[in-house]
């Protein structure tokens, strides 16, 4: 199978870099000589993708944080979210910020996972996020992913993470030091939420998170018992919670999976999500921030496919 490795030598602040000549001689050691394509630009990792399938590439390895992973994902994909070419295979290997779907495959625990199952025949399916909100630049925006997609402060959260010079310095417990800066200074908002186009009405959120997998934020729990491949999406809300709530009843125990027993985390299962808020209101998908509400989200079952030694 031909093989395309796409690297995000910038990822982790430039640590990637560092770590890249170690990676590649684990990755040439199982898949022979390499010749790797390393980004240039936010959303370059999707144009390499694409190009590199267009040659008959149908195995990819993504060398960074989740953004690079997502970022190659979607130049596999086509409009509606599916695979242009059925037989791809994605390869994640950690060298990010945050590396959550190796986390959720288990290739934080034992790396050299990472590696094998870059080599590997065996598949995984993963359920896809397909994601539709007001861009930044206020035009539609269109894109798929495989983890969480937030909206209000944990958003904010992701975003400001990401700007910040000094908090990313601190690897994956970025989020977990930049959530009292944010907090601090958020304000709750009205949201309407409708789930499989039933209508819940309105109610005020600190935050919400529709989550493909558990894990989120630099290895919190975000969302106990979701699961990447059920066809089922797990919505968390956070109502309308004090700062000190968030800082001293529900922050500390996001790493457990404990906060979603406090009074005002309330959660729910669904295919498919809408948003809407009057104030202006961030959605993240990934750890990347996307846009604002309003928000749809939806899943598409066993939408593509990781490599896996099972």
């Amino acid at each position: 199978m031909k093989t395309a490795v796409i690297v995000n030598r910038m990822a982790n602040k430039g640590s990637a870099a560092r770590r890249w000549p170690a990676i590649k001689v684990e990755l040439e050691k199982r898949l022979g000589p390499l010749e790797p394509s390393f980004t240039e630009a936010p959303g370059h990792a999707t144009s390499l993708a694409r190009a590199a399938l267009a040659e008959g590439v149908r195995r990819f390895v993504a060398v960074g944080g989740d953004g690079t992973v997502n970022e190659t994902l979607n130049g596999l994909l086509d409009s509606s979210g599916k695979l242009n070419a059925p037989d791809t295979v994605l390869c994640p290997v950690p060298a990010g910020t945050a590396n959550e779907l190796c986390r959720a495959l288990g290739h934080l625990a034992r790396p050299e996972l990472a590696y094998d199952s870059a080599v590997a025949t065996g598949r995984q399916a993963i359920d896809l996020l397909r994601v539709r909100c007001t861009g930044l630049d206020g035009r539609p925006m269109e894109r798929f992913g495989y983890l969480i997609v937030s909206l209000g402060a944990a958003a904010s959260i992701s975003h400001r993470t990401s700007q910040s010079r000094w908090a990313k310095k601190f690897g994956e417990v970025a989020y977990l030091l930049m959530t009292p800066v944010v907090t601090l200074g958020y304000r709750n908002r009205e949201v309407a939420i409708a789930v499989d186009g039933v209508d819940m009405g309105k109610r005020r959120l600190f935050t919400a998170m529709v989550a493909n997998t558990e894990n989120g934020g630099g290895g919190m729990k975000l969302a106990p018992g979701a699961a990447f491949d059920d066809g089922v999406l797990d919505l968390v809300e956070l109502g309308d919670v004090s700062k000190s709530a968030v800082l001293f009843s529900i922050l500390p125990k996001t790493y457990s999976g404990g906060h979603i027993r406090h009074p005002l985390v309330k959660m729910s299962r669904g295919r498919s999500f809408h948003f809407e808020a009057d104030g202006d209101t961030l959605v993240d998908l990934d750890g990347e921030t996307i846009g604002r509400l309003p928000l749809d989200v939806s899943v598409l079952p066993q939408a593509f496919s990781v490599g896996s030694l099972q």
